[in-house]
């Protein structure tokens, strides 16, 4: 509760009867749930650039409680609210444009994931070493990014995923700092490859949306199909690869159009011993929009009418054990009407309550105002404030 609402309730409960506290305390609630929820957490403050985006918070993961994560591909997407975006950048570390992305997020003090590849980190080993002691979080992406992985056979599969692990980890010079995130290159997985990942404890990404700045296309489209994706879900994991010139181009349009829209950044780190999982429920991983629109080939119109269906058995032949022999045949219809889109619309109605004899009519007409109110448009965000009026009538 807000601490004014608090010190009001201590002032109530010294001067007022029990009743207008149980009033004075649903009021309080009504006008959080009016308010919305409090600031969330804040972009850390930016050194020269105190207008930055930021990192808004961070997400510790568990691999092991979810080891596939990406709606492009798996059913399990992270647990982001509203406008959370997570970056990340595959294929580097190729000095000339990876340093150039490292300087664009740090100016902005934003935390991304980097996706190694083994035969890069033994070319740059500073430049791992430099994603790393800028805070950013360090998984692997094969030794040598093979683009087709699952056709591999599993032996040598493993044997690329294994000797980029060992080389990201040796150009860091500490194990610990490598993060147990894998990603497959060009999203290629197989059912193999997921299982032996999951047997090491890697957690396997995907994305949510990609840019396409692997493509040969000018640094404006990149932002604008960035931002065009982003918008479509709402949230997600964005992928992108720091090895590419026009990637260096769009990041900052990207960043300043995230900005403009709401948007807020999440690094997203792996759990330790001393470092617990945030603390999350299933649904959140689950209920995810999908990350592009689904292909529908045809949908029927409210008017338009289809065959009616028979009872039949699994192989499509009618089963006469599902009828009685005593059925009427209405040989007359043979097409049921499309419903109408609005055919499972309810609307709420205003609650009747008995009212509670102990309540003069006053405090009666008051309560029903209030529950009332608490079930009209609006205010569906304030379930706890309606049923503490609620209880207050019976």
């Amino acid at each position: 509760m807000c601490s004014g609402c608090f010190m009001t309730t201590r002032v109530a409960v010294a001067f007022r009867p029990a009743w207008f506290n149980s009033i004075l305390s649903i009021l309080c609630l009504f006008i959080l749930c009016l308010l919305g929820p409090g600031p969330r957490a804040s972009a850390a403050e930016c050194p020269g650039n105190p207008g930055a985006l930021g990192t808004s918070r961070v997400l510790v993961v568990d691999p092991r409680a979810h080891p596939r994560i990406g709606s492009m591909q798996y059913p399990e997407a992270l647990p982001l609210e509203d406008h959370e975006v997570v970056l990340t950048f595959d294929d580097g570390p190729l000095p000339k444009y990876s340093n150039q992305i490292l300087r664009i997020l740090d100016q902005e003090c934003i935390k991304a994931t980097f996706f190694i590849i083994g035969k890069q980190a033994n070319a740059s080993p500073e430049t791992v070493r430099r994603v790393a002691a800028a805070g950013h979080s360090v998984g692997t992406h094969t030794q040598d990014h093979p683009l087709a992985l699952q056709n591999l056979p599993l032996e040598q599969a493993i044997a690329t995923i294994d000797n980029g692990i060992a080389s990201t980890s040796a150009a860091l010079g500490d194990p610990s700092l490598l993060a147990p995130f894998f990603r497959v290159p060009g999203l290629h997985h197989s059912r193999e490859i997921d299982a032996y990942l999951a047997s090491r404890n890697l957690q396997l990404w995907s994305s949510d949306f990609v840019a396409d700045d692997w493509r040969d296309i000018g640094p404006d489209r990149v932002a604008k199909l960035a931002i065009e994706r982003i918008e479509a879900r709402g949230k997600g994991i964005l992928l992108l690869h720091d090895i590419q010139p026009r990637t260096v181009a769009a990041l900052p349009m990207i960043l300043r159009e995230l900005k403009s829209r709401g948007y807020r950044i999440v690094h997203v780190v792996p759990a330790t011993a001393e470092r617990p999982a945030t603390p999350t429920r299933l649904v959140q991983w689950r209920l995810s929009r999908p990350a592009v629109p689904m292909e529908v080939t045809y949908v029927p119109d409210a008017g338009e009418t289809l065959p009616i269906p028979t009872f039949t058995d699994q192989r499509g032949q009618l089963d006469d054990s599902l009828t009685t022999g005593h059925e009427t045949v209405v040989a007359a219809a043979q097409t049921l009407p499309i419903p109408g889109r609005d055919l499972f619309s309810a609307p709420e109605e205003p609650l009747v309550l008995v009212p509670n004899a102990r309540l003069d009519s006053s405090r009666r007409a008051f309560l029903t105002a209030l529950i009332n109110w608490g079930a009209g448009p609006g205010a569906g965000s304030c379930p706890h404030a309606r049923e503490r009026a609620r209880t207050l009538w019976r």
